[in-house]
């Protein structure tokens, strides 16, 4: 004679909770893989990767002055009372000039 125990059926008390099994697409893997998120591998020949506006703004001011930048770009934000937070502000509005700014970065200071 067998034993007619009643096999287990779902937990009531745990209906709420999501079936983590079930939630998973057997060969589906996840979109993008943490350890092939490394800086090399997402953008290897972008020198600028990284590298923030401020950081630009900083060392070029560092290496050039106010005076030379404002003579090598006649941008006020270089003549007219430079600071780092004005410059950043028309940069970051103006396209053209940032564009300028970044390719006298890669060119003489990037590395």
């Amino acid at each position: 004679m067998r034993d007619e125990t009643p096999t287990p059926g779902p937990d009531p008390a745990k209906a709420d909770e999501p079936d983590t099994a079930s939630a998973q697409v057997p060969g589906l893997e996840p979109a993008v893989q943490p350890d092939k998120l490394k800086p090399d591998k997402l953008q290897p020949n972008n020198p600028l990767h990284g590298v923030t506006l401020e950081m630009i703004v900083t060392t070029l001011v560092a290496n050039y002055g106010w005076e030379k930048l404002g003579k090598m770009f006649r941008i006020r934000c270089f003549t007219k009372d430079p600071s780092i937070k004005s410059s950043l502000r028309f940069l970051r509005t103006t396209p053209w000039a940032r564009e300028k700014v970044e390719k006298l970065y890669v060119r003489d200071l990037g590395s």
